[in-house]
């Protein structure tokens, strides 16, 4: 019987061990999202600077922010720069979706490898909103002393 204890333990162990594992994978995909949810943002404020000063005199001056520092130029300059910046952003985009991808197939097959499968956690909010509008009376009490 304590041999069975022992083994119970282990595999307790190596449960958890995976669970943690699992969990890393998940937080390691989340944080992809997030960050490409970021930088497709900053393309699109990148976009609307574009169509902002593209037809404007190249010879206007403009600010532009330079690792904290705000610098004067003239778009003639700066277009050129903030096209660049879009372009490499994209790039960026598109090498981070497909580590997304790789990530999505890596999780799968951990998912079928230890037979995890995930409750679907919509189904129980649900539920529980449903039975908190069932049970409401919707009472209202009007002012104190009237």
């Amino acid at each position: 019987m304590a041999s069975k204890v022992g083994s119970d333990g282990k595999e307790a162990i190596n449960e958890q061990v995976i669970a943690n594992m699992y969990a890393n994978m998940r937080t390691e995909m989340n944080q992809l999202y997030t960050k490409i949810t970021e930088l497709e943002m900053e393309v699109s404020e990148h976009s609307l600077v574009i169509g902002a000063i593209e037809p404007l005199d190249p010879s206007r001056r403009c600010d532009r922010m330079i690792g904290g520092v705000l610098v004067e130029r003239t778009i003639k300059e700066v277009l050129p720069a903030v096209k660049r910046n879009k372009e490499g952003l994209e790039e960026v985009i598109a090498r981070m979706h497909e580590a997304l991808e790789r990530k999505k197939k890596e999780i799968t097959e951990f998912e079928l490898k230890y037979k995890i499968r995930i409750r679907k956690a919509d189904n129980d909010a649900g539920e529980e909103s449903g039975k908190k509008e069932g049970t409401a009376q919707g009472v209202l009490v009007g002012p104190a002393g009237q």
